[in-house]
Order: C-alpha cells, then structure tokens, then sequence
C-alpha cells in the first residue's frame, strides 16, 4: 500500500515548506491533509515518512541512526565531527557518559542552591524594573539557562551569555536561510564574515570555559570535563560535547519557559491556581527547594501542558536500519523516518481541542490509558535528550520564583509568533509587561 502525501515537486519540498512558515507548521498541514502516516518531501533528506500517531510511532522507538544530511546544518560547530549524528557504536558510550552526568537527582540537589540564587538574581533584577516594564523573555532566559547549564556541568561561569546566545542564533539562522532558499538580510559575504565571526566566538567561549574550569568535588558526577577527560576523549570531542551541552541546554531550558509565562499571561484562571499553590506550599519564602518541587503538583502539569502546546524541539528524525511496517505501509530499510513532535502534541484522537490551553490534562485520571508517546517533548528511544530531567528542575525552579514574584501580562499589539529555529521559538522574541503581584 502506498503512502499518501503530496506529489514531489521539483523543488525538492523546499517551496511548500518556506509557504507554510517553516516545518514547524508545515507537518501540523501535511497530516492533517493526509493522515497519520505520510510522505513528503524533506529537505536535506530526500523523502521522509512522517508519523504522527503515538501508537504507531511505538514501532519506531528502537531506532538509533539520525539521517547525516539533517543534520548537516551543525557541522560547522564541531571540530571532531557532528555529534548529532555519531554511529550507534559512538554514540551509546557517549550518552551513557551524558546521563551519569546530567541525570543525577544527588547533583541536581547539590547545585539547586545555585540555581535558587541565579534565579532569585534575574527576578532582582526584574523588580528594580519600573513597574509593568516590558521583558524579553526568550532572551533572558535562555541566557539565565545558560549559566545554569556552565555553572552545573562545566564548572565555571560564561563571559556575556546574551552574545553567545546571539552567535548560535546567527549560525542556526545562516543555516536556515540556504536550506529553505531564503532571501538573507545582508550580502552573501557578509552573511559568511557574520556567520565566520559568531563561530569565532562560539569555540574561543568554549575555550575560556574549558580552561575555567572548577574541578567538582571527588564525589560529584556532574562535572562533565572531568569525566570526558576520565574517559578518555581528546580536546577536541570534549570542546565539541561542551558546545553541545550549551547550545542544546540553555535553548530547551529558556525556550519553555518563555512559552509557559506567555500562556499563562493569557489563562488567568490558571495563573490564579499557580500562585496559590506557590504561597501555601513556599509561604514567605521567595525560592523553593529541591524537594518542594514535589509539592506543587499544578505547577508541573502547567510546565508539562506547555511543552505539549510547544516543544521547544518542534520535529526530529532517524534512519530505518531494516525494513518496518508501520500502520500497514511498508517502510524502506535506509527511508528516513521524520517525527514530528509538534504534530503528536497536537493530534485530537488524543488530545481534545488540541489548541486549547488545559494543564489537566496531566492529572493522574485524564493521563491514564494515554500513549505514552503522546507527550515526547524532549524525543524519544536512544537518541531522546539526556538533559530531560536537569531541564525540568530548573524550569520549575524558574517558574516558581519568577510566578511567586511577578504578574506577566502581554504587550499589547505584540504578536508572538512561533517559528523554527532549531528550537520552536518566537520571531520577535516573546515580549512581556512584569509586575510586582502586590501591586
């Protein structure tokens, strides 16, 4: 049986994705239009099979080779070879490595109490702010989430993270532009001198970072350079990994809360439910502790309620090793199998009235008998991001202190546009006015 989707055009699929506003938006068209299971045509990648029912992506979930030509667009940040798309044999060693590293409940108590004073310093910030003043979210929280990530695993502090932060978007961007055939802002050289400075910048912070570095305590596991030089890599793969974890860390982490403050700007009711759980379980106390996060359970359904609206990686995919089936089509050994994260999140077989904005969702009743591939914002299988658990922790520490302190309402006449770029972000940034609660 074959696969429905659009006719292939000569184009190679770059027109109709430009058209529908990135591939962000243009899975959430190709499904809707020819049903869970589609072809279509991927630029960089030929012709993908994108899946966006939880139930059948199930047949997938062992798959553990990432289409090269993807990824290509990361080359440039890697001196050792893009760490995107390792061999299954490197990667496994590798992500074992990432996971003793990040995903330690003991480490991420140890350095919450940094956390705590990294956010509560942001919010000064933002109090000493006239009132209603307006806040780019995305930018200043992605920058907080990236001294978060250096202050926790590369042991030591990042000089000016909005720029750093400003490169890997002047890279990522560069990229995008020549994938979907975009007219650039500037000239082609001058794009390429841009795009040569910002990598510039990018490797010579890494090497600031690297040269540092606070070695962590005999029994802390979250010192990542002490355990890629344990392991045995060379200087360049532990550059490579440290301008990994800071590219993929502080989007992910900064990103969904920029998204999660912006929908509740807009749900009162449940900004109200927010805060009272926050002063009866914090009281007086401006920042929670780690084990506070257990008690505020409306708080993590609102976090996990937002990433379904918008994961902050909106798509992924991987390569079939051999032949699968997969809702009754036959895919190739060797096809590109496409994930389209944004796609899942939003099927109404699973989640009714998709668009709408309902952190009971999460309740224990309401998730009961769901997929559990319904909700894959940080992916899924062998290739799933290791830093899941370190970013849930510092979101729900960020949304606590940040909603205990302030009332986020929109800009008006701001609109915020969801676009992609690497991540699921805002064109313009996501634009806030911050106010005290008590006022």
């Amino acid at each position: 049986m074959k696969i429905p989707g659009p006719e292939p055009r000569p184009d190679g699929g770059v027109g109709a994705i430009a058209r529908a506003g990135g591939l962000h938006a243009y899975q959430l068209w190709l499904h809707a239009e020819f049903g869970p299971v589609a072809r279509f045509q991927l630029p960089g990648a030929g012709t993908a099979v994108s899946i966006a029912d939880p139930v059948l992506l199930e047949a997938t979930a062992h798959l553990d080779e990432r289409p090269e030509r993807l990824f290509s667009f990361l080359d440039p940040l890697f001196e050792a070879g893009n760490l995107q798309v390792l061999p299954a044999e490197e990667h496994t060693p590798w992500r074992r490595l990432l996971l003793t590293v990040l995903a330690g409940r003991p480490s991420h108590e140890r350095h919450f109490a940094r956390f705590a004073a990294l956010a509560t310093g942001l919010a000064d910030r933002w109090a000493a702010l006239p009132s209603g003043g307006p806040v780019e979210l995305q930018r200043e929280l992605t920058g907080l989430s990236l001294r978060m990530i250096c202050g926790y695993a590369l042991g030591g502090e990042v000089e000016d993270p909005d720029a750093v932060v400003e490169a890997f978007e002047v890279v990522l961007t560069d990229y995008l532009e020549r994938l979907y055939l975009l007219p650039p802002e500037q000239t082609a050289d001058r794009r390429a001198d841009r795009t040569a400075q910002a990598l510039a910048r990018l490797r010579a912070t890494v090497d600031r970072v690297i040269a540092a570095r606070r070695p962590g305590r005999p029994d802390d596991r979250s010192d990542l350079i002490g355990a890629l030089v344990e392991a045995g890599e060379h200087p360049a793969r532990i550059r490579d990994t440290v301008l990994a974890m800071m590219l993929a860390a502080h989007h992910t982490t900064g990103v969904a809360v920029s998204w999660t403050l912006h929908l509740l700007g807009a749900h009162p009711v449940e900004t109200g439910r927010v805060t009272e759980e926050l002063d009866r379980v914090l009281g007086d106390r401006a920042a929670p502790d780690h084990a506070d996060l257990r008690h505020l359970p409306y708080l993590g359904m609102v976090l996990r309620e937002s990433l379904r609206r918008y994961p902050p990686g909106p798509y992924g995919a991987r390569r079939t090793a051999e032949p699968l089936t997969v809702g009754g089509y036959l895919i190739p050994a060797g096809a590109v199998v496409f994930y389209p994260f944004w796609a899942v999140h939003l099927n109404p077989a699973y989640w009714p009235e998709p668009e709408r904005f309902r952190p009971e969702r999460f309740t224990p009743e309401e998730s009961a008998g769901r997929p559990r591939l319904a909700w894959i914002p940080f992916g899924l299988g062998p290739r799933g991001c290791e830093g899941a658990g370190l970013a849930t922790v510092e979101a729900l520490l960020l949304l606590a202190v940040l909603l205990k302190r302030f009332r986020f309402r929109p800009v008006p006449g701001h609109p915020v546009v969801p676009i992609e770029r690497f991540v699921l972000r805002a064109a313009d940034d996501i634009r806030m006015l911050v106010s005290p609660r008590a006022a």
